[in-house]
């Protein structure tokens, strides 16, 4: 009953993979995007899919010194 949906006992069908691969590129696209901008580089991304490693990582980030946030006030001519 449940081979004809592409799971098996002994792996995963095509269609997990097809799935993990649509879930990888949802989420680690935008959140490299998002790391990017800040001055941080897109392979940081990947600690999103290691449990406990993320939330460290969401917190370190949180806290750092980003490399473009220096604050550049609006001169008033």
């Amino acid at each position: 009953m449940m081979y004809e949906y592409g799971w098996s006992s002994t792996g995963f069908g095509a269609g997990h993979w097809l799935w993990f691969a649509l879930i990888v590129a949802i989420v680690v696209i935008p959140v490299g995007r998002i790391l990017r901008r800040v001055g941080f580089s897109a392979l940081w991304s990947v600690l999103i899919f290691i449990p406990v490693v993320n939330l460290i990582a969401l917190w370190l980030f949180a806290y750092a010194d980003w490399p473009r946030s220096e604050f550049q006030p609006e001169s008033k001519s």
